[in-house]
């Protein structure tokens, strides 16, 4: 398959480990904090995104543990159903991820125009 075909682009996954625990903030946990905001439970997020309710909870345990804040305020289910929503702390780390991250993508947009985009359309002439 020529390379005009692919059409390839850039894509990259994005995380923060430290030395006591690997992938402690990244992509899926900026994704599920942002599903939270915008469904209002921890329960329709992750359905939406479409992993377990456990896997969710537990991946933001261990983000708030490691990072030594509490992401979401929750309030437990009942009559019409319970309800979880970003903390001031969940809504400046999704806010700060998200600048962060479109930096590391424009940063990394640049470096594919660089020295990938360039091989391509050589590809292209053969």
């Amino acid at each position: 398959m020529s390379a005009a075909r692919l059409r390839l682009k850039l894509r990259f996954k994005l995380w923060l480990s430290s030395g006591a625990a690997e992938g402690v903030f990244g992509d899926g946990k900026w994704r599920l904090l942002a599903a939270i905001e915008r469904h209002g439970s921890l329960k329709a997020a992750s359905q939406s995104l479409g992993i377990s309710y456990r896997k969710a909870w537990g991946d933001l345990k261990k983000a708030e543990k490691c990072l030594g804040v509490t992401f979401l305020e929750k309030r437990r289910g009942g009559p019409g159903g319970g309800e979880s929503k970003l903390t001031a702390a969940g809504r400046k780390w999704l806010a700060a991820y998200s600048r962060f991250r479109s930096a590391i993508e424009r940063t990394a947009a640049k470096a594919f125009d660089s020295h990938i985009a360039g091989l391509l359309k050589k590809e292209n002439r053969h």
